[in-house]
């Protein structure tokens, strides 16, 4: 069979790179790609967001599996749209894409079904949002954008002092734009965070095995939120029983809940969580695989991912036998351009990736990078993720960081500290 796999990240390149290892698979397409993902794809210049050119291409070369990346192009309805042509595709329709589109939609349903989440109120207006924050005798809050802001759109506000600036941010500047028209004001969850992501296909659920990503930009959890500096799998302290529990409490809840709002949920839903001395609580959903959490649960997969796909994307997910993990830890250190998530510079020559030897236990995951005639340079804010399988987890670290010292660019920038976080308990 051909497939297309829609985006040009890193977890698109791993997408990538998974399903051609598929027997089931003659071609994969990515589109637009980027020149990592075509080492494992044929790239086709088409934009995630221009759903008319890819219904196009798809029909045009009888592709018989579309595979969604980021969320962009869910939110706007590109299922709907595929759907509707008979094509199969992979992920949500755009009513149910809204939990990750719509941060005031998601918590409104998540207290209408009494799922577990923190308490919040959400403003159209900086002056009625500022009069609350002015309000409040409890800190820190957490400030979020409602709508899609690449995982940068939330603040950590300490005292009232930040949360102002947060709400300023947001709604007057417009730092991110329309995803800031309006925000969630909700109480800070103190516990440790946890990625847990399922297959559905809006009965059946495959769950998949617990990540943790790191999502400031320095070490020790430092500086702004950014789309993700690093990841690792499986979680020290996550075990069936805690998995069992999420299942139950959080996921079936809202997929049930999704399918009563008549939002039947086919895809990934990707759960952020708090694991709180009260039990897990939601932090946010999305409607995708995450980026970075994908590269190291598709590393330690030893189930073909393709049938998963083809049968969720079918509503015939019971069909298909449980999924099968390596016993290895991943581990997932994302390289980025000097300056992000803020304001960066690309084109800088990117030295040592043509020379990095690989094995079946190290993978470089391409996000932001480009052809300049024989050299590779940067093309955006994170650049690529290096990969590591080990034994443990301090293998897979050196591992990781190892191949790390052999690559550089001008600005380089990577967190030292992915995989040290606290046991989950």
């Amino acid at each position: 069979m051909q497939v297309l796999v829609i985006g040009g990240g890193g977890r698109e390149h791993a997408l990538c790179w998974k399903i051609a290892a598929s027997p089931l698979v003659k071609k994969v397409w990515c589109a637009p790609g980027n020149p990592g993902i075509a080492s494992v794809a044929t790239c086709v210049d088409i934009a995630a967001d221009d759903i008319e050119r890819l219904l196009a291409f798809a029909k045009r070369e009888e592709i018989e599996l579309t595979v969604v990346g980021p969320e962009g192009p869910l939110v706007a309805g590109i299922v709907d749209r595929f759907e509707a042509a008979g094509l199969k595709i992979f992920g949500p329709s755009k009513a149910a894409a809204e939990i990750e589109g719509n941060k005031v939609f998601c918590k409104d349903l998540l207290f209408r079904y009494r799922i577990p989440t923190a308490n919040f109120r959400a403003f159209e207006s900086s002056s009625a949002a500022l009069g609350y924050v002015e309000g409040l005798r409890e800190f820190p809050v957490v400030i979020k954008a409602a709508g899609l802001a690449s995982g940068k759109g939330v603040r950590i506000c300490k005292d009232v002092v930040a949360a102002r600036a947060a709400v300023r941010e947001c709604m007057e500047e417009r730092a991110f734009g329309k995803a800031g028209e309006r925000i969630v004001i909700e109480d800070f969850l103190h516990g440790e965070e946890l990625s847990v992501l399922a297959i559905t296909d809006g009965e059946t659920i495959v769950l998949l095995e617990a990540a943790q990503d790191h999502k400031a930009v320095n070490d020790g959890d430092q500086g702004p939120n950014t789309g993700g500096m690093g990841a690792f799998s499986p979680v020290p302290g996550v075990g069936v029983r805690l998995l069992r529990q999420i299942e139950s409490t959080v996921l079936v809840p809202t997929i049930h809940a999704l399918n009563r709002e008549g939002r039947r949920f086919r895809g990934v839903l990707y759960a952020g969580l708090m694991i709180t001395e009260q039990g897990p609580r939601v932090l946010e959903f999305n409607a995708r695989f995450g980026d970075p959490e994908t590269q190291p649960l598709l590393m330690r997969l030893k189930s073909d991912l393709v049938p998963f796909l083809l049968y969720a994307a079918g509503g015939e997910l019971s069909k298909i036998e449980g999924i099968t993990w390596r016993t290895d830890t991943a581990v997932c250190v994302v390289a980025t351009a000097a300056g992000y998530p803020g304001a960066f510079e690309k084109g800088r020559t990117i030295r040592g990736l043509d020379f990095l030897q690989r094995d079946e236990q190290l993978e470089v995951f391409h996000s932001g990078t480009a052809r300049a005639g024989n050299d590779w340079i940067t093309a955006g804010g994170r650049v690529f993720s290096v990969c590591a399988l080990g034994a443990d987890k301090a293998a897979a670290q050196r591992k990781a960081y190892d191949a790390l010292e052999r690559l550089s660019f001008e600005g380089m920038h990577y967190r030292r500290d992915i995989g040290n976080r606290r046991p989950v308990s």
